[in-house]
């Protein structure tokens, strides 16, 4: 039987390159050089089975990795790829360690993962280091959408701002700007009438303004092309909420709640 290292386990050693992973690919995004203008490579953001992430570069088209930037979702098997340690700042994970494609990567795609990565409000107020640069990092979460306000007046910085519950005592705010907001825009629009809409909020960052009157103003926003969203979309977490608030929500007793797409 194959042994699998955990996404916890990494460690920096450069003449370690044995690592064998089994996740699930949560997240892809392009990355441009905007030093050669080359062909972009793509960044996966990897989970496993503890939901633990880490980021993994595949640079270049090689054949061996041909379409795998359309298996977000999929679960995969990686086999000896090299570890970095990650820069400070803004990451899409917070792991101190990254990944990278080498000549001798393998991966195969598997069966999904049952893995939980999403996070409820509570959670997301106590993200550790959330202050500091060096430990920010973008979040997944669910919620019943409401109060949505739209902001196109200025065509170079679109907003779409949205509130979002787990229960009628528990919100948070969220803004979608660039091709965010007009994709959220025209999709919330066409839920209209159909009951409570469920938006699933992948790769989201978290802003924090202090302020002297108050507690400190506490919102999610898009960050680039790091970031999605997906109205109802099928998931087994999407479900057990979904079945949470029909039995205790009053709102979503009310007027229902849009099935699955």
């Amino acid at each position: 039987m194959t042994h699998y290292n955990k996404l916890s386990e990494v460690s920096y050693n450069p003449k370690i390159m044995s690592w064998r992973f089994r996740v699930k690919i949560h997240r892809i995004y392009p990355f441009y050089s905007y030093v050669t203008s080359s062909v972009p490579f793509y960044k996966y953001v990897l989970a496993d089975e503890e939901g633990t992430k880490m980021e993994m570069t595949i640079y270049g088209n090689s054949d061996r990795f041909r379409d795998l930037e359309k298996q977000e979702g999929k679960g995969v098997e990686i086999f000896r790829v090299e570890v970095n340690r990650s820069y400070p700042g803004f990451q899409a994970t917070n792991s101190r360690f990254n990944l990278s494609a080498t000549r001798n990567t393998q991966v195969h795609i598997i069966d999904p993962l049952n893995n939980r990565l999403f996070m409820d409000f509570k959670n997301i107020h106590a993200i550790p280091h959330m202050d500091h640069m060096d430990r920010n990092y973008p979040i997944d979460t669910m919620g019943v959408v409401f109060n949505t306000e739209a902001h196109f007046d200025d065509p170079a910085s679109p907003r779409m701002v949205f509130y979002i519950r787990d229960n009628i005592d528990s919100q948070i705010k969220c803004v979608a700007t660039g091709a965010h907001a007009y994709a959220f825009r025209d999709d919330i629009e066409n839920m209209k009438g159909r009951g409570q809409v469920i938006v699933v909020l992948k790769m989201w960052r978290i802003w924090k303004f202090l302020s002297y009157f108050g507690p400190p103003d506490l919102w999610l926003e898009t960050e680039g092309g790091l970031s999605d969203f997906r109205f109802n979309p099928r998931l087994l977490e999407v479900e057990e909420f979904r079945q949470s608030l029909l039995s205790s929500d009053p709102y979503v007793q009310r007027y229902g709640v849009v099935g699955l797409l």
